[in-house]
């Protein structure tokens, strides 16, 4: 009797440890083969959330078929208590891992409802947007420049009311800090004020993802340590004679290839026109470095230089002085950080506006003289159109 006992106890035992194995092979499966999502939704994970939470909202939106499945994953994994506050793209088809990796990971959210502040070279405004999930594209919703308009649209109203609405704030190339101060100062969300404008040039432009009661100071910080990262690595990358002695001379050199061209293709050819300039000991002779003097980076100049202002004996007139300007004249982004410390291997000094958006490049007086003349054809033609 008790060896009969003992047999089906054995067998039983088996059995069960059969069992568990297939469940342990299924639910491995299920964890980590694609999901049953059939189109891309935003996830909301609230700031003190949990996966228990989080995982029932997934199942609830048909993201995961067993939420007791990505809790155990999520656990196996060691990322149960990794979890992030945000709002989160979760494709169509997203396996358990995948899902688990993209609330764990950190980052800026990718997806929901945001208010953009965007500072520009010639205005700044705001941007009113949400992202669709399922083209994973931006919907605008409103969009204003501040003090233009005599009631913000509703849309920002209610969008700012809302405890799930995102921040950002969009920093463009080439702008100053005093412009960047100007729009910070006014976001309602950041806290404090920044009396004492950064040193120019040492911003770096990039979009910035800030909670609502953030300290102004921090952002400012994030800004700072962006653009020391970024100097520090084109620095340690930079060739051979080169005639810049400092990084904070190639932070100048770089904010001053910003304000000549707009075309990526031309930066690393611009660095090469002003770096042959200062191996031939010859003037710069840019007109935004003049324009800098005149504004001292406070707005934007409407209009052309004076033949005054481009004679005046001013730091920032380097059709006077020899060398570069004592500062940086804007904030550079990472692609003119980099050509300063790399420019194209040429034997150009000289450059004007090709009608094109882009400029024309010369190694001689003769033959700039020859793209100045033709430029003055097209803005002629221009003018008569």
């Amino acid at each position: 009797m008790w060896k009969s006992v003992a047999s089906n106890g054995f067998t039983l035992l088996i059995v069960g440890v059969f069992l568990l194995a297939g469940a342990l092979i299924w639910g491995q499966r299920q964890y980590v083969e694609p999901g049953p999502l059939a189109e891309a939704i935003c996830l909301q994970v609230d700031r003190g959330s949990n996966m228990r939470v989080v995982s029932a909202n997934l199942e609830e939106q048909g993201a995961v078929t067993h939420a007791p499945i990505f809790r155990i994953g999520a656990d196996y994994a060691e990322k149960a208590d990794d979890l992030k506050a945000g709002a989160f793209l979760v494709p169509a088809g997203a396996s358990m891992e995948e899902i688990v990796d993209i609330v764990t990971r950190g980052g800026a959210s990718t997806c929901g409802t945001e208010i953009v502040y965007r500072v520009g070279v010639r205005q700044s405004d705001v941007l009113v947007r949400e992202l669709d999930p399922a083209t994973t594209r931006f919907v605008e919703r409103a969009r204003f420049v501040p003090g233009e308009v005599e009631e913000v649209p509703a849309a920002f109203t209610e969008v700012q009311a809302s405890a799930d609405t995102r921040f950002r704030l969009q920093m463009a190339e080439g702008v100053t800090s005093w412009q960047v101060v100007q729009l910070l100062n006014a976001i309602e969300e950041l806290q404090g004020t920044i009396e004492e404008i950064p040193a120019e040039g040492s911003l770096a432009p990039d979009s910035y993802e800030f909670s609502r009661g953030e300290p102004v100071a921090e952002v400012v910080e994030e800004m700072q340590a962006r653009q020391s990262t970024i100097l520090a690595e084109a620095w340690s990358n930079r060739v051979e004679d080169l005639p810049l002695a400092t990084p904070q001379e190639v932070l100048i050199m770089a904010s001053i290839i910003e304000k000549e061209t707009a075309v990526p293709d031309e930066r690393r050819a611009v660095a090469s026109v002003f770096e042959n300039r200062l191996k031939r000991g010859m003037r710069l002779q840019t007109d935004p470095t003049v324009i800098y003097g005149v504004t001292n980076g406070q707005g934007v100049l409407d209009r052309g230089l004076r033949q005054s202002e481009l004679r005046g004996e001013t730091p920032y007139n380097t059709y006077v002085i020899d060398g570069l300007p004592p500062t940086p004249i804007a904030n550079p982004g990472r692609a003119s950080i980099e050509a300063a410390v790399n420019p194209e291997a040429t034997d150009y000094v000289y450059f004007v506006a090709d009608g094109t958006g882009g400029h024309a490049f010369a190694e001689t007086l003769d033959e700039h003289n020859r793209n100045v003349a033709r430029w003055r054809e097209i803005e002629a033609e221009r003018a008569n159109q």
